[in-house]
């Protein structure tokens, strides 16, 4: 597949075939795609914990949801949860980010979650990209040490409906200028 024509593809899916499991190679490729995402200083600051036994996912997926706001009940539907936790950066990079005020690390954790969702389109995979969910649960759920930090949540799963939603967006003239900013 050609690259625009896989991110015209990839999507937020919210509505999952809760009876089609992943297969764990299709999996593993969207790990790996992670594993290979740049990062600065190739500090590589995430680790990925997958959820994928049924009684943990279902106690995963309440903290995903907002009763209050009607936020993510898709969760239950998917087969796998992944939640991203941010590390520590290494020396350089976090020296970086000091002199520079620049957070790197969520820099960083957002390039490598968008490898996994792209490489999950690329499987005939479903993702969803949540930063809304009680962390301190999922973190307790997980085991994650109390420094760390849960900043995303992906749903992955086959689609329930395989359609493509046309994507509503900016045009490239309010995006994009060139030589100075107007």
């Amino acid at each position: 597949m050609k690259f625009l024509d896989l991110i015209q593809q990839r999507q937020s899916v919210r509505a999952y075939d809760p009876d089609r499991p992943v297969a764990r190679e299709k999996l593993e490729r969207c790990i790996e795609a992670v594993r290979l995402a740049p990062s600065a200083c190739n500090s590589q600051p995430w680790k990925l914990v997958v959820v994928d036994e049924p009684i943990l996912k279902e106690k995963v997926a309440k903290a995903a949801t907002s009763k209050l706001l009607g936020f993510n009940h898709f969760t239950r539907q998917a087969p796998i949860l992944v939640a991203v936790v941010r590390e520590d950066p290494n020396l350089t990079s976090k020296l970086g980010a000091v002199l520079k005020d620049k957070p790197y690390t969520l820099m960083d954790v957002g390039i490598a979650v968008e490898h996994f969702c792209l490489q999950a389109t690329e499987e005939g995979l479903g993702t969803c990209i949540m930063g809304w969910f009680d962390e301190e649960k999922v973190k307790q759920l997980l085991e994650v040490p109390k420094k760390k930090r849960v900043e995303l949540i992906i749903a992955l799963g086959y689609p329930a409906k395989e359609q493509v939603r046309i994507k509503i967006r900016k045009t490239t003239g309010e995006i994009c200028s060139y030589n100075k900013y107007a």
